[in-house]
């Protein structure tokens, strides 16, 4: 049964990109009266049996019902369209499914977007660096506030430091590059940025190799910043898995940070599953 709610619409999906057998991206249209901030995640809907795949291959036995699962959005607010970064979970209902979609897919969102990991939590004045600390799909969210243009401007020293298990699996790396230098020339005085790329279990050139929570408690993440985190002048935020989000944002704290609350605050968080 299809969700008749007035919030529901459907979209096309546009473009799939597969980065490793276990992580994707893809774009969907973008209804025209939906409106988010840098950082919500929005409800997406598959129906298996209405899938290109299913259809195509005639297989049987596919649940004829609709499956959400929450998503934050990798594109900017601004954007015509609407881009979403994927894990697949092994035999999971949903992206055992989302993971063969083909251009001309079908997909529900739910319009109504959702989260408080965004930039208009913090009150002004606004301190001078924005921390942005991320574990697989955990990025999302901050490509969508790098791709607007006021980031840029509210802060003086924006640090990106996005991890992974293995080179393979950090994405988007060559969007990252361009970000600086793209927006860097629409403002008169833009953001020093500085993207860390963190690979735990090989060896990368010019990544660092241990964990976010091991990299603050040594002061490596600090130095290759060139940036100290401070109560007076930072903000963090944290997104990806639970365990690293926990472990990260009680570092942060024994570090003299504090949680974001009414606006008042360091540290911002989400878990990404």
């Amino acid at each position: 049964m299809t969700d008749k709610s007035d919030n529901i619409q459907k979209v096309e999906v546009l473009s799939k990109k597969t980065w490793t057998p276990n992580l994707f991206s893809f774009t969907v249209t973008r209804p025209d009266s939906f409106k988010f901030t840098a950082g919500q995640w929005v409800r997406l809907g598959v129906n298996p049996s209405q899938l290109k795949h299913h259809v195509d291959n005639n297989t049987q036995d596919v649940p004829d019902e609709d499956i959400y699962r929450a998503y934050s959005i990798v594109s900017s607010p601004y954007d015509e369209t609407l881009e979403f970064f994927s894990i697949v979970i092994p035999d999971g209902a949903f992206t055992s499914q989302l993971q063969h979609l083909q251009v001309g897919d079908e997909l529900l969102l739910n319009t109504i977007p959702f989260g408080f990991l965004t930039l208009t939590r913090y009150q002004a004045p606004l301190p001078k660096d924005l921390w942005l600390l991320a574990t697989g799909t955990g990025l999302a969210p901050f490509l969508s506030m790098l791709q607007d243009l006021k980031t840029w401007e509210d802060y003086e020293h924006i640090v990106l430091a996005y991890s992974a298990r293995n080179q393979a699996e950090l994405a988007y790396v060559e969007l990252i590059k361009t970000l600086e230098e793209d927006f860097g020339g629409l403002v008169t005085s833009p953001a020093k940025f500085t993207f860390i790329p963190i690979v735990t279990r090989e060896e990368v050139e010019g990544a660092l190799d241990k964990r976010l929570p091991e990299l603050l408690i040594s002061g490596k993440l600090e130095q290759v910043a060139g940036e100290k985190l401070t109560k007076e002048h930072s903000h963090v935020m944290v997104c990806g898995n639970p365990d690293m989000v926990e472990d990260t944002k009680e570092t942060l704290k024994d570090m003299g940070l504090e949680m974001n609350r009414r606006g008042e605050g360091n540290i911002a968080v989400e878990n990404y599953w």
